[in-house]
């Protein structure tokens, strides 16, 4: 079983600052059929203009990711953490009872262009945490590199639930496979570039919703990345 989400029935919202596409019901952009998927219950498109950015605001209970495309993203939170984050690196922020946090795209000139990506919990009221990695091209061509899970696997950073979270880079006649576990699914979407998944052809933007099979195909990319999120 698959179902398309495609690019352009996103939500999308345009703050000036901020040009961000909703693959979920977020803020001001609300569709009863588009709540999330199992635990995934937020994938925003942001691109912050130069010298502004997300002032200081708060969160409760979620798995907060942060996977940048292009541009640099710098963090500051209430629990002490700074960071720049640049393409290859994935934040994770457990907000738990609560954390406080801006980001900010200080470049005079580049715009910041990022995926924002919450995962709710299977526990809630922890303590806040932080976590930063960074995953180089050569670790997520021609497969499926391992970014986070609920053990940390593999290096990847750590969310409280029971997903885990793959990137790729594909092109010409690199081809991965993803197996997935029975009572499982899986959403893929495409950052950039383009491929096939399960025989469809999909664009930067594009998703899909897979259940009920055993393998995810991903070929014939062109200079495509894109991330799977393997899910209960």
């Amino acid at each position: 079983m698959t179902e398309l989400r495609p690019a352009q029935e996103r939500g999308h919202a345009d703050h000036g600052w901020l040009k961000s596409f909703h693959s979920f019901s977020f803020a001001e952009y609300h569709d009863p059929r588009h709540m999330g998927y199992g635990p995934l219950r937020v994938i925003n498109e942001d691109r912050v203009a130069p010298g502004t950015g997300f002032g200081t605001h708060g969160h409760r209970d979620m798995e907060i990711i942060s996977y940048v495309l292009e541009g640099a993203l710098a963090h500051q939170d209430s629990m002490g953490n700074g960071s720049t984050i640049v393409p290859g690196d994935v934040q994770r922020m457990s907000a738990g009872s609560g954390v406080r946090h801006s980001e900010y795209n200080h470049d005079k000139a580049g715009t910041t262009h990022f995926l924002q990506i919450w995962i709710e919990p299977s526990v809630t009221g922890i303590a806040p945490s932080y976590e930063q990695k960074h995953f180089d091209a050569a670790a997520k061509r021609g497969r499926l590199r391992l970014i986070a899970s609920p053990d940390g696997a593999d290096g990847s950073v750590r969310i409280h639930q029971d997903a885990r979270v793959y990137a790729a880079l594909l092109d010409g006649d690199e081809r991965t496979t993803h197996r997935l576990a029975a009572g499982r699914r899986a959403y893929v979407h495409v950052a950039r570039g383009s491929l096939t998944v399960q025989g469809l052809r999909l664009g930067a933007g594009d998703a899909i919703k897979v259940e009920k099979v055993s393998d995810i195909a991903l070929e014939q990319g062109a200079q495509a990345e894109v991330l799977l999120f393997d899910l209960p």
